[in-house]
């Protein structure tokens, strides 16, 4: 049902609406446009603005309210036109159920229009129990709104009563009738076809741009925003963020928990969009997320970094380090200039944060607690890696160098019948020289390098650890 509805002056027969008359837009011919206008609709809130307009144009109606139902409650969500009466208002604000009005509890049961007359054809009122008059509940409602006749169709979407599209004339023109009702039933025909193709549109659009596992943008979305951004000429600022403390989350408490992890980084990043107005967040890949910005000063993009991050700290220990790359820094460039040097910026905060947790980490001094702690740290990395012996060295590298309080690892392999070497994977950032010493252990024709704190422990015993989790590493793929 509608609120208070204005006369028909700009919509009387003979107006024109977007080059249209109102003759024109009645009937099949007004069916057929309000098919094109469907037709171009990309979201929902375009084919409800779409169908409330056409509703006013093809029945002559004084005014359309389109009303969304869901689990058996109706509330209006488009209304055309618009009224400044504050009858209307307060009708509009006011949401009902099935229960109370039995107009919409026979449309969900019956599918099924329905008409309701306030004022007979000679613009007398009808009486109260008039059961040709239509609902009573609908009939008091149209006396306290000042209006004459009613007229609602449900909109079927999926065979599931998705709202329903009401229309209402003041008593100067003729009341609804049956071929009414069935042009209304098209029209809602119309809309409920184009909400259900833009819907499955944007659920297309999901599954092509989303990451399954976050549900935050993908690369490809991340750089469509980003050239976006800078064909607009407005300043654009890119931030590359990396996820510290994924492996170890991973090896130490399982890849589900890795997954909760890389969820809560999102959260961060979606918190952090929704304070900047037109970011886009997205998940690079990995544990690498960016956050794509436009027309916002650096410092602001900058300033809501700090503020989110450090309001919403990550699970388990684990930390985001982010850099951020801006054309007001770096001027015109191509967005895969920003992003690299967005990435390079972030890069550099890993190594401060790499520096500042050795100075601040007490290092394992005593050298029976470091071999506890490293066959432990060790053996539970290798465990997890994969049956490799790359992916089993990087990860027994990567627990010791955490546990001795280091910053850096790489791992190589000696060339084939050459005394050279090659470095097949290298992580962390180091740090300077002197905060850390250079542990190098070799077997046959692999070698590993660890950056450790320089108070660290690495006599005797703790070389020894070291050496038979390398062994392990190395000796133990073929017993898989």
């Amino acid at each position: 049902m509608m609120g208070s509805v204005t006369r028909r002056g700009s919509t009387a027969k003979g107006a024109h609406r977007g080059g249209l008359s109102a003759a024109d837009l009645g009937g099949v011919r007004g069916l057929a446009v309000a098919a094109h206008r469907f037709d171009a609709c990309r979201d929902v809130e375009e084919v409800v603005a779409a169908a409330a307009q056409a509703a006013v144009d093809v029945l002559g109606a004084d005014a359309c309210a389109v009303a969304r139902i869901t689990q058996e409650t109706c509330r209006v969500v488009h209304l055309e036109p618009p009224s400044n009466d504050p009858r209307w208002h307060q009708f509009l604000s006011t949401t009902y159920r099935a229960d109370e009005r039995p107009a919409l509890r026979a449309l969900l049961r019956n599918r099924e229009s329905w008409l309701a007359h306030a004022f007979d054809a000679q613009g007398r009122s009808v009486h109260p129990g008039d059961t040709s008059a239509g609902d009573r509940v609908e009939v008091e409602l149209l006396r306290e709104v000042g209006a004459a006749s009613a007229l609602t169709s449900p909109v079927v979407v999926n065979d599931v009563v998705w709202g329903q599209i009401s229309v209402v004339r003041d008593f100067d023109v003729p009341l609804f009738h049956t071929d009414d009702v069935a042009t209304a039933e098209v029209l809602a025909a119309l809309a409920a076809g184009a909400i259900a193709r833009v819907d499955l549109e944007q659920q297309m659009r999901q599954i092509i741009a989303d990451d399954p596992l976050t549900g935050l943008a993908n690369r490809r979305t991340a750089d469509q925003a980003a050239e976006v951004a800078l064909a607009s000429g407005r300043e654009t600022c890119v931030v590359m963020c990396d996820v510290d403390g994924l492996k170890r989350v991973n090896d130490e408490l399982g890849h589900d928990a890795g997954d909760d992890l890389l969820r809560a980084v999102a959260d961060v990043l979606r918190r952090a969009a929704d304070a900047i107005p037109g970011a886009t967040a997205a998940r690079i890949g990995g544990d690498e997320f960016c956050l794509v910005t436009v027309d916002q000063p650096r410092e602001v993009v900058a300033t809501t970094m700090a503020t989110t991050v450090a309001k919403f700290p990550l699970p388990h220990g684990a930390a985001i380090s982010y850099g951020i790359a801006s054309t007001a820094v770096m001027g015109s460039v191509e967005a895969r200039h920003l992003f690299r040097r967005a990435d390079q910026a972030q890069y550099q905060a890993k190594r401060r944060r790499a520096r500042a947790r050795a100075r601040t980490t007490p290092p394992i001094s005593d050298p029976v607690q470091a071999v506890e702690r490293l066959t432990a740290s060790g053996a539970v990395a290798i465990g997890a890696a994969a049956p490799a012996v790359v992916p089993r060295l990087c990860a027994f590298a990567a627990a010791v160098t955490e546990t001795l309080g280091g910053d850096s690892w790489a791992v190589r392999e000696r060339m084939p019948g050459s005394d050279t070497f090659t470095t097949v994977a290298r992580g962390g950032s180091s740090a300077d020289s002197s905060e850390t010493r250079l542990i190098t252990l070799d077997r046959d024709e692999w070698v590993v390098e660890i950056a450790v704190a320089a108070a660290a422990s690495t006599g005797r015993q703790v070389q020894t650890a070291l050496r038979a989790l390398v062994a392990i590493a190395i000796l133990d793929v073929g017993a898989l």
